[in-house]
């Protein structure tokens, strides 16, 4: 029998053939995208599109970032006009309220949106058996939240570009200088966050790292608003000068200082103390991609990998009642919660973000920063030889912002499909979830952040009777906590997870900063002008008509369509 019976006559490809088909480029001659462009590709059109929404509709997918961002990006650029302020001001003050802010705004972002990001079970599942190094797979995240962080950074700072032309000591360079060290800034900010979580994996391992990550984006995200906050107070105390003496080298120690060094050092006075600056900027930044993406990025893969073990739990010997089951038992739980479907969605929110690792990434990231503003107001007030009283009515007041970005992220869950259950039980609406939603949320965020200004503006004051300022805020607060279910939204637990809420975060804490100063402005006017219970009086029947017509229409509210 012919060995070469029945093959082709066809000849066979030469080793330069057979290398550049393994590469890629079946047609054509053409050679394949890379595995890190591919997957970078594909994280952002998951950025874009969301993960598996219902009803998606891809004449509605957006093209592009700026078209998913259209509205945050306006108002970022609406909130960078307060730019104009520095107006003739140096170059190092301008850079220092521009990169301070920017550091809050980015720390914020990649702190609340990088867990969701870089540690996907689901994701692990697909792409750890294919021939994707950790690496590859590293860059291509990191690159999605890099190119969103600048598209946000970018729009705040528009208004700076312009206003830097003009300042006292700078130029058209201004602008260019600017936008590179605020590109250095968001991948700072990016490798400060992954380095952080691979040193997590590399100390302590599987069994502690889901704490472990939920602690590190708080801790960066309350260091990124400190930085944020506290550089700019710190040198327009000096009138924006730099002097590396004794009495500012603790300026050195903060990174939007850093970045703002460079500007003035390319654009602007270039004092020998920026050009110490910028080399910090630059050296760090260095340090942290080096360390983030070269040293440690095989830490990566092994913690994809942990996070998508099973883990045998012990059994207990003994079942017991959970505490919250005890607390929902007595009063004065008990009697808030005398509705059935109320207390049951009020179990389910307080089981999630006491025990589920992606809702705590979501939520506590987002929400325990905030503290750190109105403390900083109060810390301020109390500096002044003249004390103000704007501080503790401002943390009052500041409190509705806590409701507000709970219940919004308590929404999505990466159990989204297990909501469908709702709408299977005879309930008309969803108005008995959303107010036991509602209520967990104002119990175990926004009862102890209240207890925590009490206790420091009693501390910095000294006087029991001016925790009285606080009342505007707690009188408005059960306003603020329905604003999230008006229209029976805001049930717990019942959408997908999309990168692209993250960075809307932003948003509502502009506009609910922007309201809670207006009302503490005129709290505090009210407090000094003796007409302040005159003031709570009043807002006391505001509130009441308010909160009853916004109950009845989450009360006549509906399940919407699925589709």
């Amino acid at each position: 029998m012919n060995p070469t019976a029945g093959q082709s006559n066809t000849p066979a490809p030469s080793s330069q053939e057979s290398r550049k088909q393994a590469v890629g480029g079946t047609r054509g001659g053409e050679v394949a995208a890379s595995p890190e462009r591919t997957l970078r590709r594909l994280f952002l059109t998951l950025f874009l599109r969301g993960r598996s929404a219902r009803g998606l509709r891809k004449e509605n997918t957006p093209n592009s970032v700026g078209s998913k961002l259209a509205m945050t990006l306006v108002f970022y650029a609406l909130f960078g006009l307060f730019a104009l302020f520095f107006k003739g001001q140096p170059v190092f003050a301008l850079s220092v309220y521009l990169h301070g802010m920017t550091f809050v705004f980015l720390g914020l972002f990649v702190a609340a949106s990088a867990g969701e990001v870089l540690f996907n079970k689901e994701e692990a599942d697909i792409l750890l058996h294919r021939p994707v190094t950790p690496r590859a797979l590293l860059r291509a995240k990191i690159g999605v939240l890099v190119q969103v962080s600048l598209w946000l950074a970018g729009a705040f700072n528009l208004g700076g570009l312009i206003v830097g032309v003009g300042a006292r000591d700078g130029g058209w360079s201004f602008p260019f200088i600017h936008a590179i060290s605020t590109s250095l800034e968001a991948l700072f900010c990016t490798g400060c966050v992954v380095l952080t979580y691979q040193v997590c994996l590399r100390w302590f391992g599987r069994e502690r790292l889901e704490g472990l990550m939920t602690a590190t984006q708080v801790l960066v995200a309350v260091g990124a608003v400190l930085a944020g906050q506290l550089v700019p107070r710190m040198i327009m105390g000096v009138g924006g000068k730099m002097h590396l003496a004794a009495v500012s080298w603790w300026i050195c120690l903060l990174p939007p200082a850093w970045f703002a060094g460079l500007d003035d050092a390319l654009a602007g006075s270039g004092a020998r103390g920026s050009w110490a600056l910028a080399a910090c900027a630059v050296a760090a930044t260095t340090l942290v991609l080096w360390l983030a993406f070269g040293t440690l990025a095989r830490d990566y893969g092994a913690g994809l990998q942990a996070l998508s073990e099973v883990s045998t739990l012990r059994p207990k010997r003994r079942a017991r009642r959970r505490w919250l089951d005890l607390a929902v038992a007595v009063p004065p739980l008990s009697w808030w919660l005398r509705d059935s479907v109320s207390r049951a969605a009020f179990l389910l929110t307080a089981a999630y973000l006491v025990r589920d690792r992606d809702t705590k990434l979501r939520v506590y990231p987002g929400v325990l920063p905030m503290l750190v503003v109105p403390i900083i107001f109060m810390v301020q007030d109390h500096a002044k030889h003249g004390r103000s009283d704007f501080g503790v009515a401002f943390a009052g007041v500041f409190l509705g912002l806590i409701p507000v970005l709970g219940l919004t992220l308590v929404q999505y869950s990466q159990q989204w499909q297990a909501a469908d259950l709702f709408r299977a039980a005879p309930i008309a609406g969803p108005a008995p979830l959303c107010h036991g939603a509602r209520r967990a949320v104002l119990c175990l965020l926004t009862l102890p952040v209240l207890v925590v200004f009490g206790l420091f503006a009693w501390v910095m004051r000294g006087q029991v009777t001016e925790l009285a300022l606080l009342l505007p805020g707690l009188i408005a607060l059960p306003v603020y906590s329905l604003i999230p279910n008006l229209g029976g939204k805001g049930v717990p637990l019942s959408l997908p997870t999309e990168e692209a809420k993250s960075a809307g975060r932003g948003l509502t804490m502009i506009g609910v900063m922007a309201i809670s100063g207006l009302l503490s402005a005129v709290a505090t006017f009210a407090w000094s002008g003796g007409w302040f219970w005159w003031l709570v009086m009043f807002e006391l029947v505001a509130v009441a008509a308010l909160y009853l017509g916004m109950r009845a229409s989450i009360s006549a509210a509906r399940w919407p369509p699925l589709e």
